[in-house]
């Protein structure tokens, strides 16, 4: 029987993007440790994640193609996580607003049982509106911006703080699905019997 693809994540927008592409899959989150040090680039950090979070489900699972994914929002080097609070999610927001920043996110594929991975990123360019701090909290009283890196989403009323973007929209949400289905096509084979 041929190999089954296994999400490790249990990211709602990720689950919602993955069903985009018709696929079948599980979904298995990995709850291996996020690595985040001053002396990796974003992009290096979005890749360890993710080939962390695919081997940490992957091990277990020889039979599956397992896909991991991390993304990351960037104003040159610093990194804008997730806030821990309203007050810094209306930091990160001001800090953003009127400039151009980056949304990386690193995509890994691994099946244990031939011994093969494949990992990639993808960057996109978000250009923000100029925002007042009332419109900032307007907009944070729209959405839910604890669990969004960066305190914002493109999907929930990204039209009131994005002017535009270079890329992959998809991307933004948290799974490139241009270069994911690319990279699946790599492993077809490891879902034919």
């Amino acid at each position: 029987m041929g190999a089954r693809l296994i999400l490790a994540s249990a990211s709602p927008r990720r689950v919602a993007l993955l069903k985009e592409l018709g696929l079948e899959f599980e979904v298995i989150p990995s709850h291996a440790p996020e690595v985040g040090h001053d002396f990796l680039t974003p992009r290096e950090i979005c890749l360890f994640n993710a080939w962390q979070k695919c081997r940490s489900i992957a091990r277990g699972r020889p039979e599956a193609v397992v896909l991991g994914a991390d993304t990351e929002v960037c104003l040159g080097p610093k990194i804008f996580g997730k806030p821990a609070n309203r007050a810094e999610a209306e930091s990160f927001l001001a800090e953003l607003q009127g400039r151009m920043h980056e949304v990386i996110t690193g995509v890994c594929l691994m099946h244990c049982g031939t011994r093969r991975q494949w990992l990639g990123a993808e960057v996109t360019r978000v250009f923000f509106k100029p925002l007042t701090n009332a419109e900032i909290a307007d907009y944070l009283d729209r959405i839910q911006p604890l669990d969004k890196a960066g305190a914002y989403a493109i999907q929930e009323h990204g039209e009131r703080i994005i002017e535009r973007i270079e890329g992959s929209y998809s991307n933004v949400v948290g799974l490139p699905l241009e270069l994911l289905r690319t990279a699946l096509n790599n492993f077809t084979d490891c879902f034919n019997d």
